[in-house]
């Protein structure tokens, strides 16, 4: 852990966002400092999550970077007893660490499935069951796990992600059911083709961006109708709205950030 001060006022809250050396992990993690909040970062790749954490600061957000493994429920358990000790008591938690592993949904390996749903969906549940407890004995607190508009909409060469994030949606709901009669809320946002290393990672040329706002119909995928791939910004701002005091009546929600390329289904 690096970057706690003590003393630090925590009026604005204090939030723990997993995934936050990636693309919209660190947008999020800049969201909600820019709004007050001290941010507990959290992701596997320390070189990375030092650099973002770093920058934050010189910027003057109020950033504690933590490495750790959210596949791991002991290191979990660890980070966020560290956390609360160090910063003080969570008041939102956003899952935002993701991985992808593409491949036909039967030719895939029993390693590429184990892998994206360790931490697409267990993260999200470890996580979110080690904060929540604590969440429930304050009587208040908000979760937001970030998913995909492929966990409601079938994708060629997506099976594993889709899957992972379609159980990780519908846990969520259903913690968030649970949860509710202690004042926490749990919700759910949903981006499309957003500008990070995952996407570009697919696009062989330039041409990517154009294909992925046209569309594809050899894969029966529409493109994106406002015409742009998002910005990691425009998937953090919905994450902060969901968090704030404005979506106080909200919960179990499932928010969609993808241009309308699912049609608004």
């Amino acid at each position: 852990m690096t970057g706690v001060t003590a003393g630090t006022d925590k009026s604005d809250g204090i939030a723990l966002v997993t995934g936050a050396a990636g693309g919209i992990g660190a947008a999020v993690v800049r969201a909600l400092c820019e709004r007050g909040a001290f941010v507990a970062a959290v992701d596997r790749d320390a070189e990375g999550l030092a650099e973002m954490a770093d920058k934050a600061r010189a910027d003057g957000a109020r950033v504690a970077a933590f490495a750790a493994d959210i596949t791991d429920r002991a290191a979990v358990e660890a980070l966020v007893d560290e956390v609360e000790r160090e910063i003080g008591p969570i008041d939102h938690l956003v899952n935002a660490a993701g991985v992808l592993r593409l491949g036909a949904a039967r030719s895939l390996t029993d390693q590429d499935w184990a892998d994206t749903f360790a931490v697409n969906t267990t993260g999200v549940f470890t996580m979110s069951s080690t904060v929540v407890d604590r969440m429930v004995a304050r009587r208040a607190g908000a979760i937001v796990t970030i998913t995909s508009n492929a966990a409601g909409t079938a994708r060629v060469g997506m099976a594993a992600y889709a899957a992972s994030k379609a159980a990780a949606s519908m846990y969520t709901k259903c913690l968030g059911l649970e949860v509710a009669q202690f004042g926490v809320r749990c919700n759910l946002v949903a981006p499309g083709s957003t500008e990070t290393a995952m996407l570009t990672s697919m696009w062989r040329d330039e041409s990517g961006r154009a294909a992925t706002v046209d569309g594809d119909p050899t894969a029966f995928k529409v493109g994106i109708p406002l015409g742009r791939v998002a910005d990691p910004a425009d998937i953090a701002d919905a994450v902060a709205f969901l968090l704030s005091p404005r979506a106080r009546h909200i919960t179990m929600h499932d928010l969609t950030v993808d241009g309308g390329a699912t049609l608004g289904v």
